[in-house]
């Protein structure tokens, strides 16, 4: 004998195969899933650094080009802060995206980076030169690399104006993506 649960189970599997055969409900479902995927995989990679809400560790840096910068200078405005190494070819290929946001965020916001992990100045510039670098390059150490948690490239936070960290996501960022993170 069947009971009125069990009848209702049936109709809702009969019910999940119809939709099931419809192309746009399979595709939502992939879809689904792979945004779920994303986020547990992004979340997981982002667990160590500083998180949300977290006031930014400043410091103290010279650029590429010889000037002292601090990161409390920046503020007044978000910023995009960008952790690479040269030796890391994502590194590379994120460059473009990041060249591309400057331009976007004209003087809305600072879209900067931070070399660390690197043998000699001479291998940043290299880098800065080979992947047209046109975006503020500041010459990290170890110790800001530790204080920001950073221990894969790339990675990038989203600062608030008031030097707050918003944001962060590790590994290839397309133009999209970091427009979108920047926006929030």
């Amino acid at each position: 004998m069947q009971t009125a649960g069990t009848g209702m189970l049936a109709r809702g599997r009969a019910a999940w195969a119809r939709a099931r055969q419809r192309w746009w409900v399979r595709w939502g479902v992939d879809l689904v899933l792979l945004a779920l995927v994303f986020t547990a995989v992004a979340a997981w990679q982002t667990r160590h650094l500083p998180g949300s809400g977290a006031p930014a560790p400043d410091f103290t840096v010279q650029t590429l080009s010889g000037e002292t910068v601090s990161l409390a200078s920046l503020r007044g405005k978000p910023v995009v802060l960008a952790f690479w190494a040269p030796w890391c070819g994502v590194c590379g290929a994120e460059s473009s995206n990041l060249s591309q946001l400057r331009r976007i965020a004209g003087d809305s916001a600072h879209v900067v980076s931070v070399a660390v992990a690197y043998e000699d100045v001479a291998a940043v510039q290299r880098f800065a030169q080979e992947h047209a670098v046109d975006y503020p390059v500041l010459l990290g150490d170890d110790s800001i690399q530790q204080a920001w948690r950073v221990s894969m490239f790339p990675t990038v936070f989203f600062l608030s104006a008031e030097g707050r960290i918003e944001r962060s996501v590790v590994g290839y960022t397309t133009l999209l993506g970091l427009s979108w993170r920047w926006m929030l």
